[in-house]
């Protein structure tokens, strides 16, 4: 028996604007994953630096495709990562 095939997105690279700079990242679950860097639970640098705005998020098929976009972006300037999130602009829904 086959497994039917998963069209819809699973993984998200994402970019947050912190208050000093901006925090780039991949998540299986947005919502949740923000949720955790707004409350001083994600990432070292955010709960140092808590985020201000989720500027974008671009969708991935699998974990390896959002890792290796999220490498490339982390090679950016924030200029640059500032422009690539206009291109997925994003907003989540409030609890």
């Amino acid at each position: 028996m086959t497994q039917p095939l998963n069209t819809e997105p699973q993984w998200y690279l994402y970019l947050l604007e912190c208050q000093r700079g901006t925090y780039t990242g991949i998540t299986n679950n947005l919502a949740k994953r923000y949720q955790a860097h707004c409350t001083g639970k994600g990432a070292r640098y955010t709960r140092a630096n808590p985020p201000v705005a989720l500027l974008g998020a671009e969708p991935f098929n699998d974990r390896a495709a959002a890792s290796r976009a999220e490498y490339q972006l982390k090679q950016q300037t924030a200029s640059q990562k500032r422009r690539w999130a206009k291109q997925w602009p994003i907003q989540l829904e409030a609890d």
